[in-house]
């Protein structure tokens, strides 16, 4: 008897050992893997930003934040949004996104579709408070080309940055301090040079630069194209030639962006000279575009002292 039911008891044992084995080890394996994933997620806090201007703001603010990511919707080439329409492409960036830095006062008029589609997306609004110039009863958007306006869209990212994934608030305040301090250096160097420049007039290419222009106390008496890409009308284009030719020094300003043809028109009927101002809105999205805007508004800064001596 002894030796017909020991081994049956033992079989049993063994059975059901190896079955409560099984089943722990498959309870820490979906607990471990939920875990990671929900870790995952949880330490992950993914940035998009529409465009270049937002992309440099952003990646300052964020620099160096583990689990804090920061991608470009639009391509390199992308300049202002000013008709741009949403691809597959960036619908499927958008969906990935914590948080979607924008420019605001109207550049962004794709916004409405993103939000349908997207009825959660946290919106960060760069411009959110700074007073906007209006032309014919529109706002101009082109906020961050006054170094002034760019510091305080820098707070207002950090800020809603903040609230939105306050896990990272100091480090967001940290690099926030730290680049405003370079803006502000930016900031009175230009006033430096460009506040006493003997020549206040200028013609430029579009209504990107009304900001620029009020902060350094520049006119700007003529636009080459108030759209880009839409040439200036004959009736335009003799006004312009009349403007500049009144000039005490005749320069024209096109964009890197744009084709300069309009200008380069204006600038064989009247003599002018052609310089080229950078509205700062494309360039390569990585590490490279963190000092972008300081760069290149130097860069502008120098020409304009050329061009209006």
């Amino acid at each position: 008897m002894t030796t017909t039911h020991i081994p049956r008891f033992l079989s049993c044992l063994i059975a059901l050992l190896s079955a409560m084995l099984l089943l722990a080890g498959c309870g820490a394996s979906n607990g471990t893997n939920r875990t990671s994933s929900s870790t995952e997620k949880g330490d992950t806090f993914h940035i998009v930003t529409s465009f270049y201007p937002m992309y440099i703001a952003t990646i300052n603010i964020t620099q160096g934040i583990d689990g804090v990511t920061v991608t470009n919707m639009t391509k390199p080439q992308t300049g202002c949004l000013h008709d741009y329409q949403l691809t597959i492409e960036d619908m499927k960036t958008l969906e990935t996104a914590d948080a979607f830095v924008v420019n605001g006062a109207g550049m962004e008029s794709f916004l409405d579709k993103a939000m349908q589609q997207k009825k959660n997306l946290r919106i960060i609004d760069a411009s959110k408070g700074i007073e906007l110039l209006q032309e014919d009863g529109e706002e101009n958007p082109h906020v961050w080309l006054s170094v002034t306006a760019a510091i305080e869209q820098v707070k207002n990212i950090t800020a809603q940055l903040q609230a939105a994934d306050p896990k990272h608030a100091d480090a967001y305040e940290a690099n926030s301090k730290a680049y405003l301090e370079k803006l502000e250096a930016l900031k009175q160097e230009m006033h430096a040079t460009l506040d006493g420049v003997p020549h206040k007039d200028i013609v430029t290419f579009h209504e990107a630069f009304p900001y620029f222009a009020k902060e350094f106390g520049l006119n700007i008496i003529s636009v080459i194209e108030r759209e880009p890409g839409t040439e200036p009308t004959p009736t335009e284009l003799e006004q312009t030639i009349a403007q500049v030719n009144a000039l005490p020094v005749k320069v024209l300003f096109t964009e890197p962006q744009y084709s300069p043809s309009a200008a380069e028109t204006i600038a064989r009927e009247t003599g002018a000279k052609i310089y080229t101002l950078d509205p700062v809105v494309t360039g390569e999205a990585n590490e490279s575009a963190r000092d972008a805007y300081l760069t290149t508004m130097r860069e502008n800064m120098r020409t304009l002292k050329t061009a209006l001596q």
